[in-house]
């Protein structure tokens, strides 16, 4: 084993209270805390935003690119690589530090937002995403790894709130923007719509300036095997799942191509749990950890939280937009008060975290939370108050704040601090797979119930006086019913605008009814998820980083007279435990 550590420069990196002669500092200051944590945010933040600001403008692109029908992979291009890259950052990150990997993921999405800018086919931006997916891979559970490593547990929800908020604010300002670019003509010559991946540019170089700037973390490398036949076997696993999870509900579930990527898939996982026992400790996700109570119910709790949230939070904006009437812009803005909620839960539960020291209680709470704006979604009307949607949204993202990060601070101080970066992948990594399972799910659902509950709204209301005034005032409209009634709600409802009110109501009513469906099943799905977090044990939070409990395991190594020290090996329960 090499060790080479690398000291921070003066006022860039630790604390200058060196623990051993020749030994960089593993203590940061607040300050120097909140500086690296700008250039974390601002990496996440090109995340987050991506993820957003394409929901709006996808359809103008491909219409200037002359290729509707394959717009959709776009988006499963992303999702694949970054998916599938979330695991492979976390664990080399581990073995090699973190600093070099974050730069690289930012330059690299970056890199593929340039590309994506200047696409002149859906071809091509299709497989610039998918270079853009490999940065975005890394951005999120790198900064999430590296917060973990310069702040103690006790004191780390705190920070890791500031990121639910970036992740807020950007589903708020990424659909606004989206809609901005992708209406204007040209801006500087330049097709509107390209300026969303410029955009990309100036802020990504920022962040890489701040993070080469700040961010000097000492680092003692152990060489390890890389496991390579497991990162294959994965991709082999996950290409064709997450393929026919966005594709599957135009090929068919039951189709030759969706049969096909099941069978490949299963041929993949069969083959990634092979690699992973043949590689024990050295393996990308070591199935060791997951044999940790509290690594196995985070993994679990986030895969359902994901299909919850993402499954379920899907079809607020198609409410407000179908109907409520709202534009594409009008709907991220009324999105805000489930930002506002996300914020208040996070900024919450990290100051009471940090003054308790307990976690376990939020993740429960916030399940709660999520469950009964779940509930009371399901409830939701073609007549029911906006503001009433709203108040839901605020228990919602409340529930979302109280859950996300305390169960990541969980994970991370459940293990040893040489695994902080694969356990917080495989965490984000489940989330990713529950919110592309949930998306799949619930779509499908909405897709096959929403045609015929608009079928079922009309029948009862053709029978009303109401009804059959408006139909004689203007019988052109019994023709745009057509439309109405042929289930294809979510690709085109500009008819709506045909329509009188009265005739377009039983539209909406159809619609709100096909939405209770899913929210129905989101909220049995988070009824699971309450259950298993549950089960999620109460360690107490460690007092140091997980760069002072290496820093530690150094100095015992080297007074150990080849004795193992147990300093820094992480919680002292979990880590016999896991043995």
């Amino acid at each position: 084993m090499s060790n080479s550590s690398t000291t921070a420069p003066a006022g860039t990196g630790p604390a200058a209270s060196a623990p051993g002669a020749g030994q960089p500092s593993a203590e940061f200051t607040h300050r120097q805390i909140l500086t690296i944590l700008a250039g974390l945010m601002m990496g996440m933040f090109l995340a987050a935003l991506d993820q957003t600001i394409m929901a709006t403008a996808t359809r103008t692109i491909a219409d200037d690119l002359r290729g509707f029908d394959l717009q959709a992979w776009a988006t499963t291009a992303f999702l694949i690589t970054s998916t599938i890259s979330t695991p492979l950052y976390g664990k080399l990150s581990d073995i090699y530090g973190r600093r070099g990997f974050f730069l690289f993921a930012i330059a690299v999405f970056v890199i593929g937002s340039v590309l994506c800018g200047m696409s002149q086919s859906m071809y091509e931006l299709a497989a610039f995403r998918a270079i853009q997916g490999i940065g975005a891979g890394g951005l999120m559970s790198m900064a999430l790894a590296i917060i973990g490593d310069i702040v103690p547990p006790r004191e780390r929800a705190k920070y890791q709130g500031f990121f639910l908020a970036v992740f807020g604010t950007a589903s708020v300002i990424g659909p606004l923007l989206g809609g901005f670019f992708a209406g204007q003509d040209t801006i500087l010559g330049i097709t509107g719509w390209r300026w969303i991946f410029y955009l990309n540019v100036p802020i990504g170089i920022a962040a890489m300036l701040v993070v080469a700037r700040v961010l000097h973390l000492p680092h003692t490398r152990t060489d390890h095997r890389i496991d390579w036949p497991g990162a294959v076997a994965l991709i082999v696993g996950l290409v064709p799942l997450l393929t026919v999870a966005e594709q599957g509900r135009s090929w068919g579930w039951d189709s030759p191509r969706a049969l096909g990527c099941y069978a490949i898939g299963l041929i993949g996982i069969v083959g990634f749990i092979l690699a992973e026992r043949a590689y024990k400790d050295e393996a990308l996700l070591p199935l060791r950890l997951f044999r940790n109570r509290t690594v196995a119910v985070g993994s679990i709790s986030s895969t359902i939280i994901g299909m919850a949230m993402f499954g379920g939070l899907l079809t607020v904006p198609l409410y407000l937009q179908i109907v409520k009437g709202s534009s594409a812009t009008e709907a991220g803005l009324q999105m805000i008060p489930f930002v506002i909620g996300i914020m208040a839960g996070s900024i919450t539960a990290g100051q009471l975290i940090a003054r308790t020291g307990r976690y376990r209680i939020f993740p429960i709470i916030g399940s709660t939370l999520m469950l009964l704006a779940l509930g009371l979604f399901s409830l939701i009307g073609a007549d029911t108050p906006l503001w009433k949607t709203m108040l839901i949204m605020v228990v919602m993202g409340l529930g979302l704040g109280g859950n996300m990060q305390p169960m990541i601070t969980a994970v991370q101080n459940a293990v040893s601090p040489r695994e902080i970066g694969v356990a917080t992948s495989s965490v984000t990594f489940f989330r990713s797979m529950g919110g592309t399972l949930g998306t799949a799910i619930f779509l499908s659902v909405l897709f096959n119930v929403v045609g015929g509950k608009i079928s079922s709204a009309y029948q009862s209301a053709q029978g009303t006086p109401e009804f059959q005034q408006a139909v004689a005032a203007d019988p052109s409209q019994l023709q745009t019913l057509q439309q109405a009634q042929s289930g294809d709600a979510l690709n085109d409802t500009s008819f709506l605008g045909r329509l009188s009110d009265v005739v377009s109501h039983p539209f909406k009513v159809g619609f709100s009814d096909g939405i209770h469906v899913v929210f129905l099943l989101a909220a049995a799905v988070m009824i699971l998820g309450l259950i298993v977090v549950l089960f999620l044990p109460e360690i107490p939070l460690s007092q140091r980083s997980a760069q002072q409990q290496r820093a530690d395991d150094v100095l015992a190594a080297q007074h150990s007279n080849g004795v193992p020290g147990e300093v820094g090996a992480g919680p002292e329960v979990e880590t016999k435990s896991s043995r």
